[in-house]
């Protein structure tokens, strides 16, 4: 173990540790990380010293930004493997972590987003810290909301799940936990307290009860009723219909904002998380690997990327730009089964 490390596995008693280890880069994940911390569960599953296992992020700013996104846009446009392996693997990681049959204990501070909600949200126990902020932005990059959102998405309450989908809004603490997103809040200043009590076996439930206070109710129930109106319409346009003719300048604001994502994308995004209400957890991991495929063979997550991360000046040319010029043949495209490429979980 070295403080160099891009991830740390620690073992402190019945605890296993695991601390994202990139702070400068806000702990975004490699495709290494992923296999290291897959291969680290893998045998913390089996050892029987090991009651329950958590996981944290460095530093101040982040919890998990989300994947190393310029190191995808290069690999991408090299043509290189890197990004069909990091993909496979992280979506193979986000199983695990799912099907884990120890507690798992995910200690979220500062940004939660895109890759960090994957490694966190599927766990049996998701502890929020007063400085939480979580987000599923991808559609403002040519992406969609992968890693499990198919399958937590449309399992938050009404349809929260499609409105963070499509305008990738941020949540606060206290909306993740109204959303599910967070199971418990925990002071930030009781965190060390809490990885004690877990290393001396003491119950996850039972730890959490001791250390959990209670937060004022956050801005996403006041707005529960215009989001389950307008998120329920039959189609991306049908939604933007009904945000941009109310008299409500939050609806309003919300349009404005889904204007400005890949029209593509949310096409693709509206078809994957309606779907994904009914499919179990592997299959919506098979179809976001089917899926994402399609985005890295495409041209929307380039040109995303180019103006948000690369260029940054915040004016991508989607194409198509308009939404009525995505029709469905294209959107089911995405969905299209790959052969011998499927997804092995």
């Amino acid at each position: 173990m070295s403080a160099d490390d891009e991830v740390i596995f620690e073992r402190r008693g019945a605890l296993g540790l695991i601390t994202l280890n990139r702070p400068k880069a806000l702990n975004a994940l490699t495709h290494g990380m992923c296999l290291a911390v897959k291969t680290q569960l893998d045998e913390w599953v089996r050892d029987s010293a090991i009651h329950c296992v958590a996981i944290r992020g460095s530093g101040d700013r982040a919890f998990c930004a989300g994947g190393d996104i310029r190191a995808l846009y290069e690999s991408g446009r090299a043509g290189t493997p890197y990004a069909f392996e990091f993909y496979r693997d992280e979506y193979r990681l986000n199983a695990t972590i799912k099907h884990f049959s120890k507690p798992y204990v995910a200690l979220l501070h500062g940004i939660v987003m895109g890759g960090g909600v994957g490694v966190s949200v599927h766990g049996s126990h998701r502890i929020a810290d007063e400085s939480a902020v979580f987000a599923m932005p991808e559609t403002g990059i040519g992406l969609f909301p992968d890693v499990g959102g198919s399958y937590f998405l449309p399992r938050c309450p009404g349809e929260i799940g499609m409105f963070l989908a499509l305008t990738g809004t941020r949540l606060k603490t206290s909306d993740m936990l109204d959303a599910g997103i967070a199971t418990h809040h925990v002071p930030a200043q009781q965190t060390g307290s809490l990885l004690d009590r877990l290393e001396n076996g003491v119950q996850p439930e039972a730890a959490i009860r001791e250390l959990a206070a209670p937060l004022a109710r956050g801005t996403l129930a006041a707005r529960r009723t215009e989001i389950d109106m307008a998120f329920a319409r039959p189609s991306v346009e049908h939604i933007l219909e009904t945000l941009e003719s109310s008299d409500n300048a939050w609806c309003q604001e919300v349009g404005s904002t889904m204007r400005l994502k890949s029209p593509t994308s949310q096409k693709v995004t509206y078809r994957q998380i309606r779907g994904g209400k009914s499919m179990t957890f592997d299959e919506c991991m098979r179809t976001e690997f089917r899926m994402v495929n399609r985005v890295i063979a495409g041209h929307d997550f380039y040109e995303g990327v180019r103006a948000t991360i690369i260029d940054k000046d915040n004016t991508p040319a989607w194409k198509p730009p308009t939404l009525d010029a995505v029709g469905t043949p294209d959107v089911e495209s995405y969905f299209a089964p790959l052969g011998e490429k499927e997804l092995v979980l």
